[in-house]
């Protein structure tokens, strides 16, 4: 009996030892129907209907948490605030730009992880490209944006309002931010408006301008 026993105990010791560790799953950031997750050190935005890393599928999202699919369970989450090993609160994310050329601020940056140069213009209500950089992007801005008309320096121009799953400056990263594609080719450079600024703290001290991370 005591044999008998042993050989189960290690048998569901060894069963047990090939199960797949169920994935560490977060939710770090939620909009209307779609959430930012962490999974397992993967961050993606996720809208609602779709599945994301580990296979996590996102039920349903707004301000206050997430309903996720998690290995076959649906569960409620909340907000995490991602604190790191000793609960100690997490470093936040600072960039410096110098004043450039005609005293305008120029950074480099990404949009969904394709380099691109930003010019900040705190004069522009969101994010905006033209439409020859969306394309480069891969951005289907026609079929996906809502058709919109945008007062320019130039006059009244053909837009589409879109949102980016996520934009990068430094170590500065922003998830699902509101942009427009104008039809044409201005503006030259793509404008980082307030659109990615409101979410961010920013000021200008000593001919630079200081982007800092909210968390």
């Amino acid at each position: 009996m005591y044999r008998f026993r042993s050989f189960v105990a290690g048998l569901a010791l060894a069963f047990s030892s090939v199960l797949p560790a169920a994935p560490q799953v977060q939710v770090v950031g939620l909009f209307p129907n779609a959430a930012v997750l962490k999974v397992d050190g993967q961050r993606q935005l996720v809208k609602a209907g779709q599945v994301g890393p580990g296979g996590v599928r996102v039920i349903s999202a707004d301000s206050r948490g997430a309903v996720l699919l998690v290995d076959g369970e649906q569960r409620s989450y909340g907000l995490s605030r991602e604190y790191s090993d000793g609960f100690a609160a997490p470093r936040k994310a600072r960039l410096s730009v110098a004043r450039g050329e005609g005293g305008h601020y120029w950074v480099a940056g990404s949009i969904g992880g394709q380099p691109l140069q930003f010019l900040v213009d705190t004069g522009a209500t969101s994010v905006a490209l033209n439409e020859g950089q969306a394309q480069r992007l891969g951005i289907d801005y026609r079929n996906t944006g809502r058709p919109i008309r945008v007062n320019t320096a130039s006059g009244v121009a053909q837009g589409w309002q879109i949102k980016l799953d996520r934009v990068k400056v430094g170590t500065l990263e922003v998830f699902g931010v509101e942009a427009v594609v104008l039809q044409g080719g201005s503006p030259g450079t793509a404008l980082l408006g307030m659109s990615f600024l409101n979410r961010v703290r920013w000021r200008e001290e000593q001919g630079a301008l200081l982007l800092e991370s909210k968390l």
